[in-house]
């Protein structure tokens, strides 16, 4: 089901919104009274099932949208036929930063797990940004954070031995290191994010689990040892 809010009652923290990305990560946290006096495009809030498309590659890029909660998976079609997942979104990241340029999206986005998503007007960001330099720089650093995000999944999890890349994208996939724990995908997704086979994703978890190195805390959720899996990603 699609709720729709107002980006005042977004940013304000205001209809059920306390929570949402579009507050908590400051990407509107600069807009001014002035701002929202030119704003009349609603915000759209709804939850995608895992397997739900987002968007296609090729689509027209007319909104932009942040994860509030789940996780999806950027992928991008090669000239063999098969895909490759070339990044992760999660809570508090920015998708379709390309429609900011009015272009078609680049990759398809497709949920990894249960996920909850605002969705808006692209050309509302365009027009902000262009008249407020806080917004704007904001956007930049968005950009920035994405293809370093893409390079680092170039390096880290595209080189090495199996078990390398399987440590570095546990690794990758924590998100609070005092509690080392990360909930992991299915290992066909996690095979095609680190260019592997699912047999050897699977072998490698199983590897893992057996040393201890990743213990089951919860269905799917694993705590890490993230010393011991640092010193293989970095062998």
């Amino acid at each position: 089901m699609v709720k729709t809010v107002t980006l005042r009652d977004a940013w304000s923290g205001e209809a059920d919104c306390r929570n949402c990305s579009l507050r908590d990560t400051v990407l509107f946290a600069g807009l001014t009274e002035c701002d929202f006096e030119r704003i009349h495009d609603p915000i759209d809030q709804f939850t995608l099932k895992p397997g739900s498309s987002l968007y296609r590659a090729g689509d027209s890029g007319d909104f932009m949208f942040t994860v509030r909660s789940g996780a999806c998976k950027l992928m991008q079609s090669l000239a063999d036929g098969s895909q490759r997942i070339v990044r992760i979104a999660r809570t508090s990241d920015v998708l379709g930063l390309e429609a900011i340029l009015g272009e078609r999206y680049q990759h398809e986005a497709v949920a990894l797990q249960l996920t909850e998503v605002c969705r808006f007007p692209a050309r509302m960001v365009r027009d902000l940004g262009n008249d407020n330099p806080t917004l704007h720089r904001e956007l930049m650093a968005r950009w920035q954070r994405a293809l370093t995000q893409a390079d680092a999944w170039l390096t880290e999890l595209s080189t090495g031995s199996a078990r390398q890349r399987v440590a570095r994208l546990v690794l990758r996939l924590v998100r609070d290191e005092e509690r080392g724990e990360c909930q992991l995908f299915g290992r066909e997704d996690m095979g095609a994010m680190i260019g592997v086979t699912t047999e050897t994703t699977s072998r490698t978890i199983a590897e893992f689990r057996r040393q201890g190195l990743l213990v089951e805390t919860a269905p799917n959720l694993f705590r890490l040892d993230i010393a011991q899996l640092r010193r293989i990603a970095e062998e």
